[in-house]
């Protein structure tokens, strides 16, 4: 894996110097565009509004709309903007990680220690697992602020990015039911089948079924041969009445 961040974890006077690489990848197919009439590929091209003419990478600047005329911004400026977060992933604030609601979270990254910052991070991987905490931490990637949250994972320390709360849009104009139209027998009997579905949570049985069928269905059409199409059996609910839906689900868990 290529690194895609150098720089270090500052822990209170304690300085880690390590690198990040991407924890995730995507599961769905890498489809591309193609031209319907001959199967030839689809390119994007950088045009010039101004000239209408394709710009080469190496002519391609980053700018700020100010007052109407931009400003070019080049590396040094985003660094200059706050060279300590530029370098510095400062761990100074410890939360419970269920305090954090999952709306907030984004990409994860995996954090390796350099030679030299070995037994710090170790240090600090012990000491975020005896207290149950996780750190809070703000830097610079990518010529934008990241807000982070640090924990470990077995033995490597991970860096999740997390949304700014000015990022989460208002629910304001989204419409949903009052809690007075649920009646208490309705809750209990939904209550009973949560408890009835509930479980431990183990990830590795989710597994991204569908672009495995896609992918069966791209071969079979590859070879030639129809592919085989599962056709979808809608369940028709025989009465309207909630709670003899929810009796209906009791049952079919206790049948399967």
């Amino acid at each position: 894996m290529k690194a895609i961040w150098k720089g270090a974890i500052g822990f209170g006077l304690v300085n880690i110097p390590v690198r990040l690489f991407s924890a995730t990848e995507q599961s769905n197919l890498d489809l591309d565009m193609v031209d319907l009439r001959d199967m030839g590929k689809i390119h994007y091209q950088r045009i010039n509004e101004n000239t209408g003419r394709e710009v080469k990478w190496e002519n391609i600047a980053k700018a700020y709309m100010l007052n109407d005329e931009y400003v070019l911004i080049d590396q040094v400026d985003f660094e200059e903007a706050a060279p300590e977060k530029s370098k510095i992933i400062e761990v100074n604030h410890f939360v419970d990680e269920s305090e954090i609601d999952t709306i907030y979270f984004e990409n994860s990254y995996y954090i390796e220690p350099e030679k030299s910052g070995a037994k710090a991070y170790a240090l600090l991987r012990e000491a975020l697992n005896k207290s149950g905490k996780v750190g809070v931490a703000q830097f610079v990637m990518r010529t934008a602020a990241a807000l982070t949250v640090l924990k470990p994972l077995k033995d490597i320390l991970v860096l999740s990015k997390i949304r700014f709360a000015q990022e989460i849009r208002s629910t304001d104009e989204i419409n949903v039911p009052a809690k007075s139209q649920v009646k208490p027998a309705e809750l209990k009997m939904a209550m009973t089948l949560i408890n009835q579905y509930s479980g431990s949570f183990d990830i590795t049985k989710y597994k991204d079924e569908y672009a495995a069928e896609l992918l069966k269905l791209i071969k079979a059409k590859a070879s030639g041969k129809r592919p085989t199409v599962r056709k979808l059996k809608i369940a028709h609910r025989k009465t309207e009445d909630l709670m003899e839906q929810l009796k209906a689900s009791l049952n079919k868990k206790k049948a399967s």
